[in-house]
């Protein structure tokens, strides 16, 4: 079969829906490939899962964080728990998401999407089948990232869980060891401790190494509080047993057993098997694309998501997505382009103004740069710490509340640059940052956002308090 359309989108997930409907919406013809379930990464085996499998275990310490409201030995429902994380997924079918793009007015080809000649993809389906779609004007890669194992020796034999069979497990193991130090590893590690499950966190250094320094101390001593069990170092070898059991080795401390085991050392693109080379591309890389997404060296393959490397995070590649659709429909309806930055047709925010949670214990909620970031971009900036315990709405909040905030300036525009916030429930105050830094909110002006008490958004006041100080 061949079909002949004016965008044809290769993957299913959050973004290559954006792309799709965006498109669509102004009057394009569309078709999405898929070759697993429509919704994607997020909808089945990262952000909904892993958050469902989190918030139960959150929400009972929380309560039990308020003088005495629950007993102290309330435990959860292990499989209660799995239960609800299995209604987020709908039991891992995407016929609710089909049919929303039914409803959008976007064709769906099932089967792997490979690049076979210019604005040309070949659809292989599960029976062998074939279909041949062109596009007239474009089509957006929205392929994604996979786990990425490391080089260790024995790794790949023991056949390790990743991301998807941890946030998919129907039977809890005993124990588990989580190979990693960064944002998954720490969620998880949070979840699967929450659950009963013994849990070591193998990382070479300290946690989130991304964010300020403070957020990775102040989640490794909350997880040693919850039972983690924190291992720096590096293996040297990985073995599994007749029985099961996995061992990993290292040079210098005793080996560490466990039933299972889980890499999340970070990500690789989903390009292995996309055509890329037919383009002259080399394949298995990340994409590079401009602020419109499009492929550096095209005029009509985009790169949308974790497949370009910009920023690995479901709201980002959505947000790239709504400006590749504007983009594509508009150079297909032969409408100018706005290039310049923050316009619909730029995907800026991408460069210093990506807001993110660690959903941790406690959470991490930081957008922009960090003060080291400020440092090595050459911006002169001052940093302003407040104690997020310190707060009226805190202590309400939670009985011995911890928790930190971090504030960097731009000190030539008087702009915030980077906020970061450590503690429980933070994750609702980064949009405010969000707004301040892609806003350019000048100080002066957000001294009048008069934060409503007894709130934790009280921080916002103490910050600008002690820049005003010059403490």
């Amino acid at each position: 079969m061949s079909r002949t359309v004016d965008l044809v989108v290769i993957g299913a997930g959050p973004v290559g829906e954006n792309v799709a409907d965006y498109a669509h919406q102004s009057g394009l013809s569309v078709v999405i490939v898929e070759s697993e379930l429509v919704g994607g990464e997020c909808s089945y085996w990262a952000c909904m899962p892993s958050k469902a499998l989190i918030r139960s275990g959150a929400a009972l310490r929380a309560a039990k964080r308020t003088g005495g409201a629950i007993p102290e030995d309330t435990a959860l429902d292990p499989l209660k728990v799995l239960a609800r994380r299995d209604s987020f997924t709908s039991d891992w079918s995407d016929d609710g998401q089909v049919e929303w793009l039914e409803g959008a007015g976007i064709e769906l080809v099932r089967g792997h999407g490979r690049l076979t000649g210019e604005r040309e993809v070949t659809v292989t389906a599960a029976d062998g089948s074939t279909t041949v779609l062109t596009a007239t004007h474009a089509v957006a890669v929205c392929t994604g990232s996979a786990a990425l194992l490391p080089d260790i020796p024995g790794l790949s034999a023991v056949e390790p869980w990743t991301s998807r069979e941890a946030t998919g497990v129907q039977t809890l193991p005993a124990s588990v060891a989580f190979l990693g130090g960064g944002v998954v590893a720490v969620e998880l590690a949070t979840a699967y401790r929450s659950l009963g499950v013994d849990v070591t966190l193998v990382a070479r250094s300290g946690l989130l190494g991304n964010t300020e320094p403070f957020a990775g101390e102040l989640v490794e001593s909350s997880l040693r509080e919850l039972g983690v069990t924190i291992v720096h170092a590096s293996p040297t070898a990985v073995s599994r047993a007749a029985d099961g059991a996995v061992t990993l080795e290292f040079d210098d401390r005793d080996a560490v057993t466990t039933a299972e085991l889980v890499v999340a050392t970070g990500r690789t693109p989903r390009t292995d098997d996309l055509g890329l080379e037919t383009l002259g591309l080399e394949p298995g890389v990340w994409i590079e694309v401009d602020d419109q997404l499009l492929a550096h060296g095209s005029d009509w393959l985009y790169a949308v998501g974790d497949v370009n490397h910009r920023a690995l995070l479901t709201h980002q590649g959505k947000y790239q997505a709504r400006a590749a659709g504007a983009v594509i429909a508009a150079r297909a309806n032969g409408a100018d382009v706005d290039t310049s930055p923050w316009s619909d047709h730029a995907a800026t925010a991408d460069h210093r103004a990506v807001p993110q949670v660690v959903f941790s214990e406690p959470e991490v909620a930081a957008v922009g740069l960090t003060a080291a970031q400020a440092e090595a971009a050459g911006i002169d900036h001052r940093v302003v710490d407040y104690d997020l315990g310190g707060i009226a709405g805190s202590s309400l909040h939670a009985d011995g509340y911890t928790g930190q905030a971090r504030m960097v300036v731009d000190e030539e525009r008087g702009v915030i640059i980077g906020m970061t916030f450590v503690g429980q429930d933070v994750a609702e105050l980064v949009h405010a940052a969000t707004i301040a830094v892609v806003g350019e909110v000048p100080l002066h002006r957000l001294w009048h956002a008069v934060p409503s008490y007894p709130t934790m958004s009280e921080i916002w006041l103490r910050l600008l308090e002690t820049y005003r100080s010059g403490a």
